[in-house]
């Protein structure tokens, strides 16, 4: 017996019924909605493993409401459409707006079982991630992203990320991880230089995923360039990222060229947020979705005026600030509505301060040790907010070794918490 969740959306009670019948005597659990505002209704509740749509409805049309979901970001489960007097043309323009499948009624038995069953097992396929890769937006700067992502997919060399602080790296990464393959991603960069062999062996055959190499040392960096020598033995593809310009990362001293010269066979570009605005509504509907279908929030709905807020703003912290930003104004809500007063206070807290407001917020009669060592506790306290007490994760922004860091926060007089339940296993296998 399987137990899945398979809604049908139809205004003839007899087809429900009959379709329900079916399906569960085949082990399948149904929902049922009799038009559009049902089917809206149970769709933003949870998503459904897969849907049988009706195209003729009396309130609203399937075709549009299958538009309405791909446009706010709700279309993450396979939708098969279905009519009684279907065209050829109406079946194009359904798969065009993101439908799998088109079937006619009335629907033999077995061409109705072989539908759903490919349905849900092209469902357990799509990527589970928040932002999976193909709901980056429609924007033509995502579309020459897609483009850039399948080019490199046909080459066999390693990647690298190339996009500012809070891009969604590892969502595009994982656009080239292939189902039942190993995803290796260390939990600690201090992995890299300490088993780089142990990583590799895991990943045969599979994505070595390394992170950010420009927040990385020397030490690290060499590590990084030695495992992509060994990474086509391995039959592994390596996927490493940069969050600062090429310029500044040459120009350091200690850089490896070796590691850059590898590298830069293969390059994806990441565009930042600002440079897609019209994709913002989308990606927070994606984000929303996430969070009712996790039981997060209730269903919550931005006003017009406050979604014009949030395209407006730049966005320098990229996709990862516009998660953060949408899930706390969800969490926040009055009412389970978002309105622009309640996005510009948040907003505002990310505006940087002009040089008055740097001269206000310190004491410049202090004796200048007293005064840089508050610029210090400053410093650190705000990156640890920043990591939400991951010290790991701290130590690397900051550029300290973590026993250094512990004892430079006992002298500034720092409390904190160390954490390492979020951190990542060495790796997992999605076939788990």
């Amino acid at each position: 017996m399987r137990s899945t969740d398979i809604l049908i959306v139809d205004d003839e009670l007899g087809i429900r019924e009959v379709l329900q019948e079916t399906l569960e005597d085949e082990g399948y659990t149904v929902a049922l909605a009799c038009n559009a505002a049902e089917a809206r209704t149970m769709r933003n509740k949870n998503r459904p493993a897969m849907v049988l749509l009706d195209i003729w409805m009396p309130d609203s049309d399937g075709i549009t409401l299958l538009k309405e979901w791909a446009k706010n970001g709700q279309l993450t489960m396979p939708v098969v459409m279905m009519s009684g007097h279907g065209s050829i043309d109406t079946a194009i323009e359904a798969t065009k707006i993101g439908a799998l499948d088109f079937l006619e009624k009335p629907i033999p038995l077995q061409k109705l079982l072989s539908t759903v069953e490919r349905a849900l097992k092209y469902g357990e396929t799509l990527v589970e991630a928040s932002l999976a890769m193909d709901n980056l937006g429609n924007s033509p700067v995502v579309k020459e992203l897609n483009k850039q992502i399948e080019h490199a997919m046909q080459q066999n060399s390693s990647i690298l990320l190339m996009g500012e602080a809070g891009s969604p790296f590892e969502t595009v990464a994982r656009a080239f991880h292939k189902e039942n393959t190993p995803w290796v991603q260390p939990s600690r960069p201090d992995n890299i230089a300490d088993i780089p062999l142990e990583l590799l062996n895991k990943a045969t055959g599979g994505i070595l995923y390394l992170g950010d190499i420009s927040q990385y040392n020397k030490s690290i960096r060499q590590n990084i360039s030695f495992l992509l020598t060994k990474a086509e033995k391995h039959n592994t593809r390596i996927i490493c990222t940069n969050s600062r310009p090429i310029h500044e990362l040459l120009d350091t001293s200690d850089h490896d060229t070796r590691l850059m010269n590898i590298l830069s066979s293969t390059v994806v570009n990441i565009p930042p947020l600002r440079h897609h605005p019209e994709d913002i509504p989308f990606l927070i509907g994606k984000v929303l979705t996430e969070l009712t279908e996790t039981k997060l929030v209730a269903p919550v709905k931005f006003s017009n005026s406050a979604m014009a807020k949030l395209r407006q703003y730049d966005w320098p912290g990229n996709i990862e600030q516009l998660r953060n930003v949408v899930t706390s104004l969800a969490l926040n809500a009055e009412d389970n509505e978002v309105n622009d007063g309640a996005v510009v206070r948040l907003l505002s807290q990310f505006v940087q301060n002009n040089t008055d407001n740097i001269r206000s917020s310190f004491n410049f009669n202090l004796p200048l040790r007293e005064l840089r060592e508050e610029l210090e506790r400053r410093y650190f306290e705000f990156h640890i907010r920043q990591e939400n007490h991951n010290m790991s994760r701290v130590a690397q922004k900051v550029g300290l070794e973590r026993t250094h860091l512990y004892r430079k926060l006992k002298q500034l007089g720092i409390t904190f918490t160390r954490r390492s339940v979020n951190e990542k296993e060495d790796s997992e296998n999605p076939a788990g």
